[in-house]
Formats: structure tokens, sequence, C-alpha cells
């Protein structure tokens, strides 16, 4: 895990240590995979001496936006460079129309398309940046990219949560298995053994790790945050809802270090078990994602296994 976290060093190349940027589409909502890429992503700009001039969500981001010349704008990492979650794509479409002069990095992502038309669209838009950089998660990405992206800059790099190791269990173990399954629509068939497997109370997803109480506390943040566009950005919203996603964090990391091990389709759920050195079992998402990042960069690992979906793969982990 040390070697993957030494590996996001390449972001150096275009992000230089004392670079000013602006760090664009951080995540407010209560997907936690996201905010662990945040708060690896914070730390990675800490630890390296870059300064953050500026954050926008993309809830508050403003319509219109004056950045300097010379600072860069950095978009965050992740798994929603494609079609399937267009308010991200959009957003980030956006900033390359909008600032055709200024260095765009695009901070570690798995790229995926349903539509090639529309992959044709955002190939021709990002080609015609001069000074556009993109980090991808798996080589099944960076092939994409470097076909179809090829006036781009395009690197191969971990994801940014690994900046984060090592992290350390907040509570003892006292539990068999976490089942951390998705139930959005990256499902795949195969999880459905697991589904089956799980007893109720041991099976979470993020939207149910957290209580209705903390979801209407990030419901609530939402509010506030488009209420601060509206007036023109006077309050502290994202100030708190960083101390807000300390907690979330905290509480995933409890989570996992109470169990023994973990088997999860969340990718997440997998980077997190690797950052606290736990064994899991990883379970494929719809669109290949997770055996993607598995086989490119943490299958050495060995309290990691890649669930291998055959009539008698269940009998395998025990």
């Amino acid at each position: 895990m040390a070697k993957l976290k030494n590996k996001l060093s390449v972001i150096l190349d275009v992000v230089p240590q004392g670079s000013n940027i602006i760090y664009v589409d951080y995540p407010v909502y209560n997907n936690g995979g996201d905010v662990l890429i945040m708060k690896g992503t914070e730390a990675f700009f800490k630890d390296n001496g870059i300064h953050v001039r500026a954050r926008y969500s993309a809830m508050d981001i403003p319509d219109q936006l004056h950045i300097p010349g010379d600072w860069i704008i950095v978009c965050h990492g992740g798994g929603n460079f494609g079609d399937l979650y267009l308010n991200h794509q959009n957003l980030r479409e956006r900033i390359v129309r909008d600032f055709p002069n200024h260095r765009i990095v695009i901070m570690p992502q798995t790229i995926h398309f349903q539509s090639e038309q529309k992959a044709n669209e955002v190939a021709a838009l990002f080609n015609a940046h001069p000074d556009l950089h993109m980090f991808v998660r798996d080589t099944r990405s960076y092939q994409w990219a470097k076909d179809k992206l090829n006036q781009c800059h395009i690197t191969l790099c971990p994801d940014m949560a690994h900046q984060l190791w090592p992290l350390k269990p907040t509570t003892v173990t006292v539990k068999d298995v976490l089942y951390f399954l998705r139930t959005d629509i990256e499902t795949v068939g195969g999880q459905k053994k697991f589904d089956d497997e799980a007893d109720a109370a041991h099976r979470l997803d993020w939207d149910t790790l957290f209580t209705p109480l903390e979801v209407k506390g990030i419901v609530y943040f939402q509010k506030f945050y488009r209420l601060n566009k509206r007036i023109g950005g006077p309050l502290p919203t994202r100030t708190f809802w960083y101390k807000y996603t300390d907690h979330l964090m905290n509480k995933a990391v409890t989570l996992f270090s109470s169990y023994r091990e973990v088997r999860t389709s969340r990718l997440h759920g997998h980077i997190l078990a690797c950052l606290l050195d736990m064994p899991h079992v990883v379970i494929d998402n719809s669109y290949g994602k997770n055996s993607q990042y598995y086989n490119t960069w943490t299958q050495p690992n060995p309290k990691a296994r890649l669930f291998n979906d055959a009539p008698d793969a269940l009998e395998q982990l025990s």
C-alpha cells in the first residue's frame, strides 16, 4: 500500500509543489467513497504544499467564474467520468469549454460510456483543449483514453484515497463478516449470492451506514450550498461540511474496524479495507470497475481476494 501512495507523486509533474489551484466538484452527498477520495486529495495537497485558493462543489460553483491565468484547475477524481452521472460530467465539460487557456487536471477516474455518440462528443471537446491532463485508475480506462483522448495527456494512477495510508483501526474487532454491498445502478447479478448469504444486521451500503438523522444533515447541507450560491457565497458552508465529513469517515473506519473480514462490491469498500490492512473479498460492479482496479493495482495485496463468479466460488472463500 505504501507503493501505491508513492505512485500518486506522478501528479506533481503537472501540479507542482507550491502551485496555486482551484479544486472543483468535491462531493456534497452521502457517497462515502467520494468523501474518502476528497480526504485523500486534500491530504495530497497539504502534504505537497499545493495552495488551494478556492473550492467549489457542483452545487455552489458560480455561473460566472474568474480564475487567474496561472492557477491550475483540478477536478475531483472518482468513478463518474462518462454518461452515468451527467451532473458531474457536464460540470467537467463546462470547465473545459470555459477555460481554454488554463491548465486543467482531472484527478484519477474510471471511464465508462454507454453511448458511443456521447463518448465521441466528449473526446472532441477534450482534444481541442491545449493543456488538459487526465489521470485514470485502471488499464481499461487508460487504453480508452489513449485512443479517444489522443490529444490530451493521459497517465495511469491509483485512486487518491491511497494518500491516506496507513489508516489505524479505531475500535476492537468483535464481529465476523461485514457485507458492504451496492444497492444502486452499478449492482451486478453475481452479487445476489452475497445478498442471499448476508444477515441483514451485517449488510450495509453507504446510504444505510449513515443514520436517517445523518442523511438528513447531508440534505440540509445541500440546501445551504444552494442558498449560499444564490446569495453570493458569504456562508462558511464548506468549513462545516468538511468537519461533518470527518465524522462520516470516522464512522466508516470504526464500522470496518469492528469486523474480521469485509465482502464488498464498493470500490471504496475495497480501498478502505486495504487502507486498514484487513482481509476482504472484492465483488465486481456492473461494468467491471472493481475488477479492473484490483487487477491494475491491488492484486498483490495478500489480504484482498477478487470474487470469481462461478457456481462454487463462495465455497472457495470459506
